[in-house]
C-alpha cells in the first residue's frame, strides 16, 4: 500500500508504564505453498530456521502487535534497528539513514556499511528520513513488519505505520531501549527469537572479554554530561535509563548514588542541572560527553566548572560527533563490536588522569 499523506516525525517526551512481554501461542506455523521467491532486496536469514511459533504477540508502549506468520520482508526505522537485523544476517528491505556520526553518501555508519557489504548487498534501500519519517517510502518498500524498538515514534506515527505493516516499537518509553531489548524485540518481530538470544549471549561475552582487559575501570564513578561552550550555566546529564549510561555501567563503571537521588522520574533519560549545582559533578571520577579539546579548555577556564575534579584533571572522555565512536554511544551489537576497543582505551586514559 502507499500512503498519500506524510506527517513529520515528532519527538515524544512522555512515557508509558507498560512492561515488555513476548507471548508465543502454541499453534505451529503452517507451510505457505504460494510463497514467491524473494527479490534481491528481500530479507533472507542465514539459517533459514526459527523456533518461533505463530501467532506471536509483542506487548509494547502503544499496546500490542500480533504477527500471524514469520515476516519475509523486514523494514526498520530510526536509530540502529537495522543493525540488529543485519547482525542476524538479514538485509532489511528498507531502513533509515543515520543522522549522526561519520556516514557515507548513502547515510550508512561504518559498521552498517561493513555488514551490508559482507551480506552481499550493493544497493540497500535507505530511507532519507532524517528530517521526519518518510511514510510513503516505507510503504513503497512493501514490508511485512516494521521494527522500531529503539526509536522516539509518537502514537500518531505508530498508527500511520500500522496501516502499512505490523510495528514493533519501544517497550516503555522513547529512546530508552537497551541493546538487549533492541535485539530481543526486533528478533521476535523477525521470527528469530532463538537467534536473537544467541546474539545477546555473543555480545555479552564480547563485552565481558573486552572489559576484563581494563580492570582499572571497575567500580569507578562516571557521569555522562553534555556542556555547551556557548552557555556554561546549564548542564545536561543522561540518567541510567539512557542506553549510553547503562552501557557504561555494563563496562564496570558506576553511576553515582548521589546523582541518582536527584532524579524524580525513573523513566526520564536526562536531567538538567544549573551550573550553581555543579559541585554534584565531583561525585564522578570521570566525565563522558560529546565535545572536543576546545570545549574541555573552556570548561577548565570557567571559574566554577574548572574547579570540578574530573574537569580540572582532564579526566574527561569527550567524544567528537564526527568520529567512529561518536555514533556508538547508543550501542547495538554491530556498533559495540566495531568501537569497543577504542572506547575502552579512552575511558582507561581518563581514569589514569583522575588518579594523578
Amino acid at each position: 500500500m502507499t500512503l498519500k499523506k506524510t506527517i513529520s516525525f515528532k519527538w515524544l517526551l512522555g512515557s508509558a508504564a507498560l512492561a515488555v512481554a513476548l507471548t508465543g501461542c502454541a499453534s505451529g506455523s503452517s507451510d505457505n505453498d504460494e510463497s514467491e521467491q524473494t527479490e534481491t532486496n528481500d530479507t533472507e536469514t542465514a539459517s533459514g530456521e526459527t523456533s518461533s511459533e505463530y501467532p506471536i504477540v509483542i506487548e509494547h508502549a502503544f499496546g500490542e502487535t500480533t504477527l500471524d506468520e514469520k515476516p519475509e520482508r523486514v523494514a526498520t526505522i530510526q536509530w540502529g534497528n537495522q543493525d540488529v537485523a543485519l547482525a542476524l544476517d538479514v538485509v532489511p528491505v528498507g531502513f533509515s539513514a543515520a543522522n549522526f556520526g561519520i556516514v557515507d553518501d548513502r547515510g550508512l555508519l561504518p559498521w552498517t556499511a561493513e555488514k551490508v557489504e559482507e551480506l552481499g548487498e550493493s544497493d540497500p534501500n535507505v530511507y532519507q528520513d532524517t528530517d521526519g519519517l518518510d511514510f510513503e517510502a516505507i510503504a513503497d518498500s512493501n514490508p511485512d513488519v516494521i521494527l522500531s524498538a529503539y526509536s522516539g515514534i509518537s502514537q500518531e506515527d505508530y498508527d500511520l505505520l500500522s496501516e502499512i505493516a505490523p510495528v514493533v516499537p519501544y517497550p516503555v518509553s522513547p529512546w530508552t531501549t537497551t541493546w538487549r531489548e533492541q535485539i530481543t524485540l526486533n528478533a521476535a518481530g523477525m521470527g528469530m527469537e532463538a537467534e536473537g538470544d544467541q546474539l545477546v549471549e555473543d555480545t555479552e561475552n564480547l563485552i565481558e572479554e573486552k572489559a576484563a582487559e581494563h580492570p582499572e575501570i571497575e567500580g569507578k564513578n562516571v557521569l555522562w554530561v553534555n556542556f555547551s561552550a556557548n552557555d556554561l550555566s546549564q548542564l545536561h546529564l543522561y540518567t541510567p535509563v539512557d542506553t549510553r549510561v547503562s552501557f557504561l555501567q555494563e563496562l564496570g563503571l558506576v553511576f553515582p548514588e548521589a546523582i541518582s537521588d536527584m532524579i524524580d522520574d525513573d523513566t526520564a533519560y536526562s536531567l538538567n542541572l544549573s551550573a550553581e549545582n555543579a559541585d554534584a559533578l565531583n561525585e564522578a571520577d570521570i566525565i563522558v560527553g560529546y565535545g572536543d579539546d576546545a570545549l574541555l579548555e573552556a570548561l577548565q577556564n570557567d571559574s566554577r566548572l574548572g574547579q570540578i575534579d574530573a574537569i580540572k584533571n582532564g579526566a574527561v572522555v569527550f567524544i567528537d560527533g564526527n568520529s567512529d565512536i561518536g555514533a556508538a554511544g547508543t550501542p547495538n551489537p554491530l556498533s559495540i563490536a566495531y568501537t569497543i576497543d577504542e572506547y575502552l582505551d579512552l575511558i582507561g586514559e581518563a581514569i589514569d588522569k583522575s588518579e594523578e
